[in-house]
């Protein structure tokens, strides 16, 4: 078994993530590191009295997910295949995240910027994952 084989999320040979349940996971995973790491800077200006708790846009949890989806499609050669699943990935997530963003409209920023990462983290992996695959296939 080669070291690539043994890490998580596991990779082929180019780098390129082997299952979505590997990208969702890890990808979901950063997600929650990013909403805790906000929550912590939120508490810690409002103990200071620098601002009220939730205040912070939640989108910002999406950093780590968004590094992850980069690094995957830098892994794969340049052609149409990794463009058009991108850009269809990030419309998809893009539209997905800001309607749950309003739909949780009455909530604090914080909470209805991390469900819109959320949602996008999820919609832009089920997108791109099964979309350049698929494409790829077809375009040889």
């Amino acid at each position: 078994m080669t070291e690539q084989q043994r890490t998580f999320p596991r990779r082929d040979a180019e780098g390129r993530i082997l299952t979505l349940g590997d990208l969702l996971g890890v990808s979901l995973a950063g997600l929650v590191i990013g909403v805790l790491a906000l929550v912590l800077f939120e508490w810690a200006f409002a103990t200071m009295g620098a601002g009220a708790f939730g205040r912070t846009n939640g989108w910002l949890a999406v950093i780590l997910p968004v590094w992850l989806f980069w690094d995957d499609f830098r892994a794969w050669e340049f052609g149409a295949a990794r463009v058009v699943s991108a850009l269809a990935g990030v419309a998809v997530g893009v539209v997905a995240g800001l309607l749950a963003a309003g739909l949780a409209a009455g909530l604090p920023p914080l909470l209805s910027g991390a469900l819109a990462a959320a949602v996008f983290t999820v919609a832009y992996a089920v997108i791109w994952f099964p979309g350049v695959h698929w494409l790829t296939r077809r375009t040889g």
